[in-house]
């Protein structure tokens, strides 16, 4: 979905594409990176809430209504005592209980494509990695620029992690040449699935976000994607595909901690 300015607008968008994704047989759901507002610290401070505040309850209410799991996208959290917001991602189960929030590690302060970017001027980091057990599968939560940073994924590989969640708003500009290829890899390396859901097109402060949401299998095969525009993508993430992968290739069970803390330089 493409966040819009009103926040009731989005929460109605939202709403419809999470009924959709149900009638089509989802039974855990993922919505994008920011979808009740997205843009700068004017942007998201006047809509930042509690993660039981009004918009997460309504959320909360779709879980349950539509008997689903879901990762609620992300949305900017209040901090008290702090001008600056989380970016959360909170998980609901099929009964509408929150079970879970992580909040956004790793924050987009670049200059990319004559374009500087801070997130951290409104945004505070998270401290610690999240899982989840929803809808039958042990889900690691990420949140977009979180992609770059393989250790996060390796550590929920390790943890158990069938699936890592990714909602996003990834850059246009980086998108083309990199969305794809970290998701596979990120799948690939850690022999798990990835569902990454990504905002599209040109949203608040001249950002434009590059669309095109992926499901990847722990063999790095795209099994849904999105095109350009507002939609649902669909796939399974089956236990009998990641047990097949990690049989075939235990590269898991071949990590070698021990002999990578330290590094013999060659004279």
């Amino acid at each position: 979905m493409q966040a819009r300015r009103e926040v009731s607008d989005n929460v109605e968008t939202a709403s419809r594409l999470v009924a959709e994704a149900a009638g089509r047989g989802a039974e855990l759901i993922v919505l994008p990176e920011k979808w009740p507002v997205f843009g700068g610290r004017d942007e998201l401070w006047p809509a930042a809430e509690s993660v039981d505040g009004p918009i997460m309850d309504e959320v909360a209410g779709w879980a349950r209504s539509h008997g689903v799991g879901l990762v609620a996208g992300s949305f900017s959290e209040r901090i008290e005592g702090d001008e600056r917001v989380h970016n959360t991602s909170v998980v609901f189960d099929r009964e509408g209980r929150r079970i879970a929030a992580y909040r956004k590690l790793h924050l987009f302060d670049v200059d990319v494509g004559g374009r500087r970017v801070r997130e951290s001027d409104s945004d505070a980091p998270g401290d610690r990695p999240v899982m989840a057990q929803v809808a039958g599968l042990s889900v690691g939560l990420a949140v977009c620029y979180d992609l770059r940073f393989g250790e996060l994924f390796r550590l929920y590989a390790q943890q158990g992690a069938d699936l890592v969640t990714l909602p996003s708003a990834f850059a246009e500009r980086t998108g083309r040449d990199h969305w794809e290829v970290l998701i596979r890899a990120r799948a690939i390396e850690n022999l798990i699935y990835v569902a990454a859901a990504d905002q599209w097109g040109r949203l608040a402060g001249g950002h434009v976000a590059y669309g095109r949401s992926l499901i990847v299998d722990p063999w790095g095969t795209v099994v849904a994607q999105a095109p350009d525009g507002e939609c649902v993508i669909v796939a399974d993430c089956e236990h009998a595909t990641l047990e097949r992968v990690r049989r075939e290739l235990p590269t898991l069970a071949h990590v070698r901690p021990e002999a990578y803390r330290d590094l013999e330089h060659a004279r």
